[in-house]
């Protein structure tokens, strides 16, 4: 059998964009071994962590090989299995890559998706990574209260979008920065954010941020980094939290980009700044997702899902994520 494949062709520097990839073809026995399935991907997920795994900078997981599949989480459907508890029509999500068919191990990421719960896709959005992130990162980093006031960067993408909604049900005051006016009125009308930025229209962000939030910032989560959070740092509370999910706003490791030292504010402020993988919470994802199940099926989280259609349009969805414009979670639909 042939199998659609999508492969990194070239190294980025900086960016991924489409001419970094290649569409291929290759031979795929559907025949697993003792232990094995094989799986037909029926959507990928696309995520701002690519840049970093198409980068040979220091990163949390190996770099993707020049001519490997795309490095991608997906949800299909197993086509053949040779574990005794994964059967032929079971619906699956695992890191099957960006390819129509993969021949799998089953690992720790890989579980069952309950299709009678919710559609599949999410559970590569709201009932998966994003929704993962985003509740463990305001438990287990921010640690919110009720009446505390939370600020977060991407804040209509795929995780900021369900992290606003969370924060809101654990009684938060929640801000988000955003980089459109659309999109700022989708986070106060849809995702429940009390006060929503437009940083590219903004004419000082660290003013309009020290005015929507004047007793502090307790919580900041920071999917952005760069110029975006040096706004943010003068305006945290005493004793606040940051929790470093991503660095969206940064196109480039290979020089470091300088910006306002940071350090005055962590001191003096007393600041503790933690980083955020999900791989270090494997334990908490039951709980964590029966959390989120429960909320989507009482209606209490929106959800919104951008989606591009085809496996070779993979790398022009990947490029659209970087330039802001998916709402929600961006997928590829086979």
């Amino acid at each position: 059998m042939k199998n659609r494949q999508v492969v990194l062709k070239q190294r980025p520097n900086g960016i991924p964009a489409p001419q970094h990839f290649e569409a291929v073809t290759a031979d795929i026995e559907l025949t697993p071994a003792e232990g094995q399935i094989a799986v037909k991907n029926l959507y990928l997920s696309i995520d701002p962590a690519m840049r970093g795994w198409v980068s040979l900078e220091e990163n949390y997981l190996p770099p993707v090989q020049i001519g490997e599949v795309m490095r991608s989480v997906t949800v299909g459907e197993v086509v053949a299995s040779a574990h005794p508890n994964y059967r032929t029509g079971d619906i699956v999500y695992g890191l099957f890559g960006w390819q129509k068919y993969a021949v799998t191990e089953v690992d720790p990421l890989v579980r069952k998706v309950d299709p009678e719960l919710a559609p599949i896709s999410t559970a590569l959005g709201a009932l998966g990574p994003n929704g993962l992130t985003a509740l463990l990162v305001l438990e287990q980093i921010g640690k919110v209260q009720p009446g505390q006031t939370v600020l977060i960067s991407t804040a209509a993408g795929g995780v900021g979008s369900i992290a606003g909604q969370i924060a809101k049900l654990k009684g938060a005051r929640c801000i988000g920065l955003t980089g459109s006016d659309e999109k700022r009125a989708l986070c106060t009308e849809e995702f429940g954010y009390d006060i929503a930025i437009n940083y590219k229209t903004s004419a000082d962000l660290a003013a309009e941020i020290r005015e929507a939030a004047p007793e502090g910032i307790h919580f900041f989560f920071d999917n952005t980094s760069g110029t975006i959070a040096d706004a943010v740092y003068p305006s945290m509370a005493q004793g606040g939290r940051v929790a470093q999910v991503g660095t969206a706003a940064i196109a480039s490791w290979d020089e470091l980009p300088m910006g306002p030292r940071r350090d005055r504010f962590i001191l003096t402020k007393r600041l503790t700044i933690q980083g955020f993988v999900m791989l270090d919470y494997f334990a908490l994802y039951p709980d964590a997702l029966k959390s989120l199940a429960g909320w989507y099926q009482r209606g209490e989280l929106n959800y919104r899902e951008s989606i591009t259609e085809g496996l070779e349009n993979a790398p022009l969805a990947l490029t659209q994520l970087y330039e802001g414009t998916n709402t929600g979670k961006q997928l590829v639909k086979i």
